[in-house]
């Protein structure tokens, strides 16, 4: 990967479907998040489509599926599947995997091989979805790979636009989602490089704490547009934080150019952007010294 040549590193985008065809959501699911997001084009693109995208923008994705299998009974985009892609296209691909923390050793044996094998660059945990809180001790095993490691914790924060609007939410529950449940693990894994995904809503001022108090906790700007961001979130990415936010569309749902564009509006620093729009994704993932 040229890294100098990129003008930007998505950190957040979903791989949902398996080169089978096979959707990592309910139908269900799938259809209400597309209206809650007001999807434009294709919302299940394949792997390839993914880097097509992102190579026809000089952009890097940060790239992963969401393994809840054991709340939701439905399979996720295989891992390796997710791995095997970025490997053919690295130019452009980063990825990250998923695994759900109740499958307890099995998932940490699974986590340390993927890191091994393929290079895995990062974890990604939905807790809602996968209905735990992050400071729950069965997953504590597998911070401790992520963290021997050297890769990274994605934790989805706040409200989840999966589940919305459907009956009761699809059983969807947010209250495992509030960032104050990661400050826990921060506390105790002081080594472990943490992103909080998304303005938390409704939980942004707590995720500004623990992102100014953890030093390895990060913030993404995924899901939301950008003309949405709560003032206190620009406040700090331009000032205390602005080498801990990173930009991530949440593509498909959102895409990149939809984000970007809104992203210009901003009042932002001209010597942030470039921080969050690269440089601070490129230190983390270990890109760039």
């Amino acid at each position: 990967m040229d890294v100098d040549a990129l003008t930007a590193i998505d950190v957040h985008t979903h791989a949902e479907v398996s080169a089978k065809g096979i959707s990592s959501l309910s139908d269900d699911l799938h259809e209400a998040s597309s209206g809650y997001f007001k999807v434009e084009g294709n919302r299940k693109p394949t792997l390839p489509e993914i880097a097509a995208h992102y190579r026809e923008r000089s952009m890097a994705a940060v790239v992963f599926t969401v393994d809840a299998e054991h709340a939701t009974g439905t399979a996720p985009v295989p891992n390796d599947e997710v791995a095997e892609a970025a490997a053919t296209h690295a130019d452009v691909l980063i990825p990250f995997a998923s695994i759900d923390p109740f499958r307890g050793k099995a998932g940490v044996r699974e986590a340390r091989r993927l890191v091994e094998e393929y290079g895995v660059r990062g974890f990604k945990f939905h807790p809602s979805i996968q209905g735990f809180f992050p400071n729950d001790r069965m997953a504590y095993g597998l911070y401790k790979v992520i963290e021997e490691t050297g890769t990274v914790a994605l934790f989805h924060t706040g409200q989840t636009g999966i589940g919305a609007g459907v009956p009761g939410g699809g059983g969807i529950r947010l209250k495992y989602s509030n960032p104050m449940y990661v400050d826990d693990v921060a506390a105790d894994f002081p080594h472990l490089k943490i992103i909080l995904a998304h303005p938390s809503f409704p939980w942004q001022d707590e995720a500004l704490a623990v992102a100014t108090h953890k030093p390895g906790v990060h913030i993404d700007l995924s899901g939301w547009s950008p003309k949405y961001f709560p003032p206190q979130l620009v406040q700090y990415a331009n000032t205390l934080l602005q080498d801990k936010v990173l930009f991530g569309s949440d593509y498909p749902v959102l895409s990149p150019d939809r984000w970007l564009a809104d992203f210009e509006k901003l009042p932002m620093k001209d010597t942030v952007r470039p921080k969050i729009l690269k440089d601070n994704a490129a230190r983390l993932l270990g890109l760039t010294r």
